[in-house]
C-alpha cells in the first residue's frame, strides 16, 4: 500500500478546474471525489454543524467553508464565488435551489460558462419528482432490483452500488467532463441533470437489448447472470467462506470442472436452465470439501474464472491489489486509490484545506 503524493500543485488532467460544491450526501459527494482525485480544486459550502454524514473518505481533497447559504451574508458569498468557478455540484430535491436564489438561470446569468450538476434521484421533472426516496426504490424502477434476488426469489439491495454511485456519481461525473468539453468549443455552461433512475435505465442497456432475442433472461430461475447458474454462482467452502465462480465460456467451464474434480457430463447442456438446479448441487458438494484458501490454491490464476469472496478487510492485503496499489494511506486510513490512471497526468489524493482562504485565491485569480 503506497503513501499519497505529497500536497503540491495538481497535475491529474482536471488541474485548473474549479468545483462550487453544496455539501450532501451518497451519489454528490462521491462525484465530486472523484473530480478532486483527478485534479479539480474544490471548494465545499456546508451548513454550519456540518450534514450529519462526515466521512474522511467521500469528502477527501475538499477546502470546506461553514456558510448559511439563507443569510444576506452567505447568499453574497456563493454568487460571488460562483463568479470564478467552472463547475457547481448540488443534490437537493428539485426547486430547492431555485427558491434560495441559486438556481441555474441565477447562476448562468452570474457565469455564463458555468457548469451547473445536479443530482437527484428521480430527476428535476416526473411526478415523482418531489417525491422522497432511496437507492432502493430508484433501482425498483427500474428493473434492476426485480433482477437481483436470493433462493427464495426475494429482490436483494445489492448495497447502494448500483443506484446511488453506478448510475448516480458516475453519470454526473461523465456528464460535467462532456460539458466542459462542449464548452471549450462553445464558451457557454450548461446544465447537467443526472437522475439515478435514468443512469440506472442506462446500465441496463444490456439487458434491454438481449431480452427480445431471448439470449438472455431477467427470470430468477433463468437469469444467466443472476447467481442461479452453477457455473456463474457462490459457493461456500468448508471452512463457511465463500469463492465465486464465473466460466461462462465452455472451455473455461471446462477447466473449472476438471480442477475440482466434477464429472465431464456437467459440461452438456451447459445453458439449459432445466439442469442448473442439479449442477449446482453437485458442484456445491463438492466445494464444501476444501477451504477457501486451499481451493484458491487450486483455481486462483488460472482460466476457470476464479475468486475468493473476500470481506473488505481481506481485500486491502490481497496480492493484486497490493500489486497494483490499488489502495492507499491518508493520514493513517486506508482507501481507495483514484481511479481510472492516466499515464501523463496521473490523479492523487488532494490535501483538504481551509475553504475561505481558497475561495480567496479563487478571487485573485489563483489556485491552490
Amino acid at each position: 500500500m503506497k503513501e499519497p503524493m505529497a500536497e503540491q500543485a495538481r497535475t491529474g488532467p482536471l488541474a485548473g478546474v474549479r468545483i462550487v460544491e453544496f455539501a450532501g450526501i451518497g451519489p454528490g459527494p462521491h462525484c465530486v471525489m472523484l473530480l478532486s482525485d483527478l485534479g479539480a480544486e474544490v471548494l465545499r459550502f456546508e451548513r454550519p454543524g456540518g450534514n450529519g454524514w462526515p466521512n474522511p473518505v467521500i469528502d477527501r481533497g475538499r477546502h470546506t467553508i461553514a456558510v448559511d447559504i439563507r443569510s444576506v451574508e452567505g447568499r453574497a458569498i456563493v454568487m460571488e464565488t460562483v463568479e470564478h468557478a467552472d463547475v457547481i455540484v448540488e443534490g437537493y430535491r428539485p426547486g430547492v435551489m431555485e427558491r434560495l436564489g441559486f438556481g441555474p438561470d441565477d447562476l448562468l446569468a452570474r457565469n455564463p460558462r458555468l457548469v451547473y450538476g445536479r443530482m437527484t434521484g428521480w430527476g428535476q421533472t416526473g411526478p415523482l419528482a418531489q417525491a422522497a426516496g432511496h437507492d432502493i426504490n430508484y433501482i425498483a424502477l427500474t428493473g434492476a432490483l426485480a433482477a437481483i434476488t436470493d433462493g427464495e426469489r426475494r429482490p436483494v439491495p445489492p448495497l447502494n452500488l448500483v443506484g446511488d454511485f453506478g448510475g448516480g456519481s458516475l453519470y454526473l461525473a461523465l456528464g460535467i467532463v462532456a460539458a466542459l468539453w462542449e464548452r471549450e468549443r462553445s464558451g457557454k455552461g450548461q446544465v447537467v441533470d443526472a437522475a439515478i433512475v435514468d443512469g440506472v435505465a442506462s446500465l441496463m442497456a444490456m439487458f434491454g437489448g438481449l431480452l427480445p432475442s431471448r439470449m438472455i433472461s431477467l427470470e430468477p430461475d433463468r437469469n444467466l447472470l443472476g447467481g442461479q447458474a452453477p457455473f456463474y454462482r457462490c459457493y461456500e467452502c468448508a471452512d463457511g467462506k465463500h469463492v465465486s465462480v464465473g466460466p461462462l465460456e465452455p472451455q473455461f467451464y471446462a477447466q473449472l470442472l476438471e480442477r475440482v474434480g466434477a464429472s465431464a457430463d456437467l459440461r452438456q447442456q451447459q445453458n439449459d436452465p432445466t439442469n442448473w438446479s442439479e449442477r449446482a448441487r453437485i458442484l456445491a458438494v463438492l466445494f464444501k470439501q476444501k477451504t477457501r484458501d486451499e481451493w484458491c490454491s487450486l483455481l486462483e490464476g488460472s482460466d476457470a474464472c476464479f475468486a475468493p469472496v473476500l470481506t473488505y478487510d481481506e481485500s486491502l492485503t490481497h496480492p493484486q491489489m497490493q500489486a497494483r496499489d490499488t489502495y492507499v494511506e491518508v493520514d493513517g486510513l486506508t482507501q481507495a486509490a483514484p481511479a481510472p490512471r492516466f499515464s501523463r497526468t496521473p490523479g492523487d489524493v488532494g490535501q483538504g484545506g481551509d475553504g475561505e482562504t481558497l475561495r480567496r485565491q479563487w478571487l485573485k485569480g489563483n489556485s491552490a
